[in-house]
């Protein structure tokens, strides 16, 4: 009997066998929760109902786009900024959208598109006023690739490598806009831990920080944007390899570096960039005259002009204004960072025997020569700056009509405004300031000829009191004489 039952029992043992592991896989989900496993693939989905993202704060026209690439069967979201600032409770300016399609396909879909860029091809679809950038998602490079370049040191000289929209994630540069809002689920998909970076309020590069500022130098430059506009603190490793790498600027083309220019320090944050730029040695890069002026006072304070006082200044004036939705202008900002620079030339050749109008002709024309090896300054903004500079030679002169003409200069505010700030930063002008305050409000009002400007320059705030444009008069053409033969 029991060599019988022994038999059946070991018979039996690979069916038991197989039952256990049917029992122990049944207590398995099938398919893991991307939102409870970080070691996923997939990216933390963070539902509706889990975010404050709504349509109702998102672009009309961004949303349309989205849209019509779903409908046209192409994977989209909105991409970085202005995800990650509704996170944090601002109001976005501009809307970018990654999507699968080829910068080609989405040209196609939109007849108000146009094709973009060569070593980073975008599309931008145009509504009025307003664009709608869209990218392909970007992958990593394969040396056989030759849509991807790279130089010997690392930088990217082409970029249209395409790829997933996990691809994508891992080559932006920090977590924090790595969060995509999709409006299939009208869920917000976070790759990179963005999320728990956003919250710590901490800036922090995907990727070896390195490797990537010597893929993209400007990225240094986006470090210190951002942790001045967010209020963010710069991740150790993030920050550390900035001050080694900053020389790397210097490959980039000045035409960039002067848009990067205008992004730290026309957005509303140039005081806190500007503290930033210096202390990881990245102003010198962007403006080496001018930081030669700043340590030459740090130096000798009794003997330099307080060149950071009147940078402050400016800084301080075109902050207020972007915050009171104000206009601002690159010409009187690049007016302020380049006086000093320019003044130390024009003493120069004033010491030399030149008279003080060709002294800083000849120096402005210099000091703007040397600055746009760094970074350009277009004509339409080099010409303006000029005419401050001018101007603060023709505000002392208070005797006869000259006042009469120099307040009906076109550039009369911006020069009066920089004189004010001149006078804030310490510089002793007998009161001139005064002088032009108490002369604007004797002759604004009676004056039928008050200057047209063709911009509003920066503070001022006198828009009301000007006196509409007259038109001019057509003159009558004379009748021919002679032949026309």
């Amino acid at each position: 009997m029991y060599p019988n039952l022994t038999g059946i029992i070991i018979a039996l043992l690979p069916f038991a066998a197989i039952l256990v592991i049917l029992m122990m896989n049944s207590r398995r989900p099938s398919v893991l929760n991307p939102v409870e496993s970080p070691k996923s693939d997939l990216p933390r989905v963070i539902p509706r109902d889990q975010h404050p993202v709504s349509r109702r704060e998102l672009s009309d026209n961004a949303l349309k786009v989205l849209y019509r690439l779903k409908d046209a069967g192409y994977d989209s979201y909105l991409v970085g900024g202005c995800v990650r600032d509704i996170l944090l409770d601002k109001h976005p300016k501009d809307f970018d959208v990654a999507t699968e399609a080829h910068p080609e396909q989405v040209h196609e879909l939109f007849r108000n598109s146009r094709l973009i860029g060569r070593r980073f091809k975008l599309v931008h679809v145009r509504f009025g006023r307003e664009i709608i950038e869209v990218a392909t998602f970007r992958a990593s490079h394969d040396s056989n690739d030759k849509s991807g370049q790279q130089s010997e040191g690392g930088m990217l000289l082409r970029d249209n490598v395409y790829g997933t929209v996990i691809d994508d994630a891992l080559r932006r540069d920090f977590t924090v806009n790595a969060l995509y809002y999709s409006v299939k689920d009208f869920a917000i998909h976070d790759y990179a831990n963005g999320l728990e970076d956003l919250n710590n309020r901490t800036l922090r590069m995907i990727g070896d920080p390195e490797a990537r500022y010597r893929e993209d130098p400007v990225r240094m430059l986006r470090a210190v944007r951002f942790a001045a506009k967010l209020q963010f603190s710069i991740e150790p490793g993030t920050e550390e390899p900035i001050k080694r790498l900053a020389d790397l600027l210097g490959n980039i083309p000045a035409a960039r570096l002067f848009e990067e220019v205008l992004k730290l320090f026309l957005s509303g944050d140039a005081e806190t960039t500007f503290e930033l730029l210096r202390e990881f040695e990245l102003f010198g890069i962007l403006f080496p005259a001018t930081e030669h002026a700043l340590q030459l006072f740090e130096l000798n304070p009794k003997q330099q002009p307080d060149c950071e006082a009147l940078l402050r200044a400016a800084f301080r004036s075109t902050d207020s204004r972007v915050r009171q939705g104000k206009s601002v202008t690159p010409a009187f900002i690049y007016a302020a960072l380049l006086w000093h620079p320019m003044q130390r030339r024009m003493g120069a050749l004033q010491a030399k025997g030149l008279p003080a109008v060709p002294a800083l002709h000849q120096a402005s024309q210099e000091i703007i020569l040397e600055q746009i090896q760094s970074t350009t300054i277009p004509r339409r903004f080099s010409q303006p700056m000029r005419e401050i500079w001018e101007l603060q030679l023709r505000l002392p002169r208070r005797t006869g009509r000259r006042p009469e003409q120099t307040f009906e200069h076109p550039r009369f505010r911006a020069a009066y405004d920089f004189l004010l700030m001149r006078e804030i930063a310490g510089e002793d002008l007998d009161g001139l300031g005064e002088w032009w305050t108490q002369y604007q409000l004797d002759h604004a009002p009676a004056t039928t000829n008050y200057p047209q400007h063709a911009e509003r320059e920066h503070g001022n705030d006198n828009d009301e009191s000007r006196t509409p444009k007259r038109r001019r008069r057509r003159r009558r053409s004379k009748p021919a004489t002679g032949n026309n033969d």
